[in-house]
Order: structure tokens, then C-alpha cells, then sequence
């Protein structure tokens, strides 16, 4: 049997990068899986089919993670359709570059809204189904920008570092209700926010990397399904750096 079979995963921002690698693993190892997207609905479909593939059902939402009425809906119709959620990736996150003096309120309110609010939004209204479960994982997106800051990005920096302090805070709250809260902090990953980077831009990346690469999004998925693992079932509130060394 997978280890993950008969669990419902909840990956949030599913359709593109991390999280579609995280929807892919998750599948693999058994669990149902649901996912929200807010651009593409074919590409959403379409890993929707690899996911059936795998053996294992799935749904797809397109919900805006800022919303508590669509965020709301999406959790109740993947109950009713595929069961309670006892898996929740919130992966779901933007960036909104500018140093500091440049940087707009909006570009400010809308990392905040989305990096910060979103997850506050699906684990609340998650969290009712795991208590009932006596079962749960939950484990957010972090980065390594959230543990050292980065240049053009307080806003962004802001965000990664209350979800790290989000993680332990409600790690210590529901421990003692079979449920785990841990973080992922990834590194500079190759996804599609890094092909607009320019080439000299990632040459300096991989300079300040000890493995002088960039990640893989398979390699932080990799680790997101171990900490949803029987096998990570005494371990919460911790912040597991993927990062190739940038950060020790």
C-alpha cells in the first residue's frame, strides 16, 4: 500500500512549479488530491490527467486563495466529492520585486494578501476537518528569504518570515491533536519565476550556491511528502531548508 492512500491532499497554487510537482508526488504516493489555479484552466486540467493516471482521484478549483467565500467553497465541494482533507500544502505565493523606497502599498498588500492571508484562509478552513480526523499535516511553503531577508524583497521577506513564525505558533497549538505543522524553505528553484531572470542574475545565483546549481521542484516536493509521511510523525514545527547550502 502507498503510504499516503486514502488521504486527501489540498495543494494551493497546484498548476505551475512547486506546487504541481507537490500535486504530482502526493498523487504518487496515494493520496486523492485537489488544487486551485488562477490563470490556465487547460494546464490545470491537464495535470489533472496525470494525476487520474496515478490511480488516484482529483479535482481542480479556480479559487483566488485571498477570497474566504471561494476558498470556503473549494474546501466544502473537495469534502463532498473525494472526503474530509487531512493534507493541506499551502504552496500558494507571489512575489512583487522593488527595493524598498520604490515599492508601492499595492505591491506591498498584495504579497501580504496572498503570501500571508491565503494561508490563514484554507487552514482555517481546513483545520475543523483534521480535528475531526484526529489527523492532520499541514505544511506551508516557506523560503530561504524568510530566514535571511533579501534585497528587493521585504515584502516578500515580511511574508516567508511570519509563515515560518505561523508554522511553529500553531505547530504548539494542535500537536495534541494528532496534528503536524512544519515548513518547507526552499532555495533559488527552476521554475517558471526564474526564466524571466536574467542570465547574468542566476550566474550570480548559482555562485552563492555551495552545490552551484539551482533546485528542482521535485526535489522540494520530495520533501513536503515525507513531512506528509507516517514516517515524519513526530516532527512539528520545523523549518526544513532545500536550498542547496545558500543558507546554513
Amino acid at each position: 500500500m502507498k503510504e499516503l492512500q486514502g488521504k486527501v491532499c489540498l495543494v494551493t497554487g497546484g498548476a505551475r512549479g512547486i506546487g504541481r510537482a507537490i500535486a504530482l508526488a502526493m498523487a504518487e504516493s496515494g493520496a486523492d488530491i485537489a488544487f486551485n489555479y488562477q490563470q490556465s484552466r487547460e494546464r490545470a486540467e491537464e495535470i489533472c490527467r496525470l494525476i487520474e493516471g496515478k490511480g488516484v482521484r482529483c479535482r481542480t478549483f479556480a479559487a483566488n486563495v485571498t477570497s474566504e467565500e471561494e476558498v470556503n467553497r473549494m474546501v466544502q465541494e473537495t469534502s463532498d466529492s473525494l472526503g474530509p482533507i487531512s493534507i493541506l500544502v499551502n504552496n500558494a505565493g507571489i512575489t512583487r520585486d522593488r527595493t524598498f523606497m520604490k515599492m508601492t502599498r499595492q505591491m506591498w498588500d498584495e504579497v501580504l494578501e496572498v503570501n500571508l492571508d491565503g494561508p490563514f484562509n484554507v487552514t482555517h478552513a481546513v483545520l475543523p476537518c483534521m480535528i475531526n480526523l484526529g489527523w492532520g499535516r499541514i505544511i506551508n511553503i516557506s523560503s530561504f528569504v524568510g530566514l535571511t531577508g533579501n534585497f528587493g524583497q521585504t515584502n516578500y521577506a515580511v511574508t516567508k518570515g511570519g509563515i515560518n513564525s505561523f508554522t511553529m505558533a500553531l505547530a504548539r497549538e494542535v500537536a495534541r491533536k494528532g496534528i503536524t505543522v512544519n515548513a518547507v524553505a526552499p532555495g533559488f528553484i527552476s521554475t517558471d519565476m526564474t526564466k524571466d531572470v536574467p542570465a547574468s542574475v542566476l550566474d550570480q545565483v548559482r555562485a552563492m550556491t555551495p552545490m552551484g546549481r539551482l533546485g528542482n521542484p521535485e526535489e522540494v516536493a520530495d520533501a513536503v511528502t515525507f513531512l506528509a509521511s507516517p514516517r515524519a510523525s513526530y516532527i512539528t514545527g520545523q523549518v526544513l531548508s532545500v536550498n542547496g547550502g545558500i543558507y546554513m
